[in-house]
């Protein structure tokens, strides 16, 4: 359907991405219209496209999918325009003496013959100028919004466009497309192309192939590559366009001589980079170099003794290997300490603390999310934080689905940092922390390289660790007292590629029964184990309440046993907090659900109940909701560390429930019960390293559903994707 009219209130407004609520007058009636309108102001005459629909508390509701802005076609209407305010310094009794003088030529004189609204009484000539060229700008700016919305681009992504190409924005656009790749984020390169094509662009011109093969080194950083074999990207870019192999090969030597990509070639072939990703690349092994190369100021001197001293002082009996693991500390700048659960990490990462802080040294802790830092502060007493936030790194705005690489950072003051979680870091954030890091600051970093790597591109831990530059400790030794559990020991057979160690009770070797291996081939049988599982059927091995300590993994989204109908399953049997939700989509919210941000806001504002506030929500972080309040149309959430954050109700997308989540999102977290299902999914799902992750989320007790078949299957399948990356090369000059 179609309607216009004149907004006459502004409702409700998100500054951010242009979601609006607001009252139109259409001459017949004054309706309510819901849906994305950046720039708009009360007062703006606009044509909709859209339909009616019926909200569950506010009625019927005009919700926008297109709109154009349309010039005031009467008098009175042109008078009414003007005195809402649009224009600096023009309200009612001026808008009403400028259309008195001028009727119908108006917006000609307003547009075009600014000097002309001199004549009017209280108007100078440098107020005339500033008024015309105010309302042409916000003209020039709809002209833009209505431009890219016949092609698809939605007005999210307008406010943008104009900031970059200013008023001669379509212009600009016409001439080459692809250039709002560039800038805006999440647009798909088929509708610029297909805009492209229509104005006439030529299927074979350098701009269109030098857009597609960025978009194509983009693409491939998704599944976790900062490069790609450059053969396979010619293949690729031939197909996705239908050019020749010649015209790529050009339009790569043009790239390259434009240094928006970078050409490697390697023993085992040539390698293409967006220029993102190898900047990072080089820039993280030029600054380990340079680290590590640097003079040892932070050494402690007459080590053994005072090494001795704090053992003997805290009681603690090391091994060799974790004693040498705190000697490289000492005499290198930058060390890896690397090995799986119950090796002794933590052991070693609080006697180190304490033997530089006995010297007056300051040691700082960090870790890629806010639960992984958590986790830091609770096995060693000492204060961790994200690395985000350690940097105080602000919002980084992505284009290409990729990150910018020269956003400012604050340098870590600091003699000794501590990384945990090292497989979580992407090529990105180990970029941002390099780059904070003060030459002679000793850097340790601390993973387990059998987990998942990274979400964002790059595989820094095992690259690093591969090329053999940095000095590493691999601590392969279980404890006495870790080895007692049963959680620790599967992991390790898990590793080794073994199948799983069952017990039925407390063992003579004193093993703790704290894992549970349920064979089920029923999906169904197994989908109400869960829930039974969850709603009380673990009372006699622990006071274990759901919303405090269990935690339900999957390998998949999809299926029975997928997060999205697991989820709905356990919110229905374990929230019964009915009487106030909020629907979005296919999903319910009620208040008391455990939910997860699923991207990154670095917006958001939260605040802490010590005062403490901030800025930023990241990826991964679990939360419960505390209010949802429909007069404000927004959801309060309480995250694990204490942090409180109101959503609008249109920012929901970034948040889902977390009842259940994927292995892949478990990353950096432990719970103190995992009850971890593993059902038939895609086989590059069903991989060895994931298993090995879920295993290891556990503290106490880890319950494991699923067939032989699929555990079988799981512990054997090393074919783990395989990521291109150049790091480990860059580091074997």
């Amino acid at each position: 359907m179609e309607v216009k009219g004149q907004l006459t209130d502004i409702i409700y407004s998100n500054e951010i991405n242009g979601y609006t609520v607001a009252d139109l007058n259409t001459e017949k009636e004054i309706i309510v219209v819901t849906g994305y309108l950046p720039f708009i102001e009360k007062g703006d005459f606009l044509k909709l496209e859209g339909n009616y629909v019926n909200h569950p508390d506010y009625g019927r509701q005009f919700k926008i999918e297109t709109f154009e802005k349309l010039m005031p076609e009467t008098t009175e209407a042109v008078e009414r325009y003007l005195a809402g305010g649009i224009i600096t310094g023009v309200g009612p009794a001026t808008a009403k003496k400028i259309v008195d003088k001028f009727k119908e030529e108006t917006i000609d004189i307003l547009r075009y013959n600014p000097e002309k609204l001199s004549m009017v009484k209280g108007i100078n000539s440098e107020k005339a100028i500033r008024i015309s060229e105010e309302f042409n700008e916000k003209w020039d700016l709809w002209q833009i919004v209505g431009f890219l919305e016949k092609f698809g681009i939605s007005a999210q992504n307008s406010k943008k466009v104009y900031k970059s190409f200013g008023k001669d924005a379509i212009e600009q656009i016409e001439k080459n497309p692809y250039m709002l790749l560039d800038i805006t984020y999440g647009v798909d390169f088929k509708k610029i192309d297909k805009m492209a094509l229509d104005l006439g662009i030529a299927v074979n011109s350098n701009e269109r192939i030098e857009s597609a093969i960025k978009y194509s080194l983009a693409l491939s950083s998704q599944n976790g590559n900062t490069c790609v074999e450059k053969e396979n990207l010619v293949k690729f870019v031939e197909t996705l366009l239908d050019v020749d192999e010649e015209d790529v090969e050009n339009s790569l030597i043009n790239l390259k001589a434009q240094t928006k990509i970078y050409i490697e070639k390697e023993n085992n072939g040539t390698w293409v980079y967006l220029d993102t990703f190898y900047i990072c690349e080089k820039n993280i092994a030029d600054k380990l170099f340079a680290l590590n190369e640097a003079k040892n100021i932070k050494k402690i001197k007459d080590f053994k003794t005072k090494f001795h001293k704090e053992e003997e002082k805290s009681d603690i009996i090391l091994s060799n290997k974790q004693k040498e693991a705190i000697q490289t500390v000492n005499e290198n700048n930058v060390c890896i300490i690397t090995g799986g659960p119950g090796t002794g990490k933590t052991t070693i990462i609080k006697f180190i603390i304490e033997l530089f802080k006995n010297e007056g040294k300051k040691v700082v802790l960090c870790a890629p999310t806010g639960r992984a830092a958590k986790r830091m502060y609770e096995t060693t007493g000492e204060e961790a934080t994200t690395i985000h936030r350690l940097l105080e790194i602000g919002k980084m705005e992505e284009t290409l689905n990729f990150e910018r690489v020269d956003y400012p950072i604050t340098p870590i003051d600091a003699d000794v940092i501590i990384v945990d979680e090292m497989s979580m870091v992407d090529v990105f954030l180990m970029n941002y922390m390099l780059k904070g890091i003060y030459l002679g600051t000793k850097l340790i970093l601390v993973g387990d390289i059998n987990q998942l790597p990274s979400v964002g591109p790059g595989n820094i831990l095992k690259d690093i660790i591969n090329s053999g530059a940095i000095e590493t400790i691999e601590l392969n030794r279980v404890f006495r007292q870790a080895a007692r559990s049963q959680i620790i020991t599967n992991a390790h057979k898990v590793n080794n590629g073994e199948t799983f160690a069952t017990y039925e009770k407390e063992t003579e070797e004193g093993q703790l029964q704290d894992f549970f291996y349920i064979n089920e081939n029923s999906q169904e049988k197994m989908f109400q184990d869960v829930i039974s599982l969850c709603t009380g059927r673990l009372k006699k091995y622990g006071n274990y309440d759901f919303f405090k300590n269990i935690q339900v993994l999957t390998p998949t989204k999809k299926g029975k046993l997928g997060t999205k109908e697991l989820n709905i399953a356990l919110q229905k049997a374990l929230n019964h907090n009915t009487e106030i939700s909020k629907k979005v989509g296919d999903r319910t919210f009620l208040i008391g659900d455990r939910v997860m941000q699923v991207k990154n806001n670095y917006d958001i504002y939260w605040v802490k109940n010590n005062n403490e506030d901030g800025t930023g929500i990241f990826n991964g972080e679990l939360g419960t909701i505390t209010n949802i309040n429909e007069e404000t149309k927004q959801i309060e959430i309480c995250f694990d560390d204490e942090k409180n954050a109101w959503y609008e109700f249109n920012e929901l997308d970034q948040i889902e429930h977390s009842y259940s989540i994927t292995i892949h999102k478990s990353q950096g977290s432990e719970f103190d019960v995992v009850i971890m299902c593993l059902p038939q999914a895609a086989p590059m799902l069903l991989t060895r390293n994931l298993l090995y992750t879920g295993i290891t989320r556990a503290k106490e007790l880890l319950i494991v559903l699923g067939t032989n078949n699929i555990v079988n299957f799981m512990i054997q399948n090393t074919e783990t994707k395989k990521r291109n990356t150049g790091l480990e090369n860059k580091l074997t000059r």
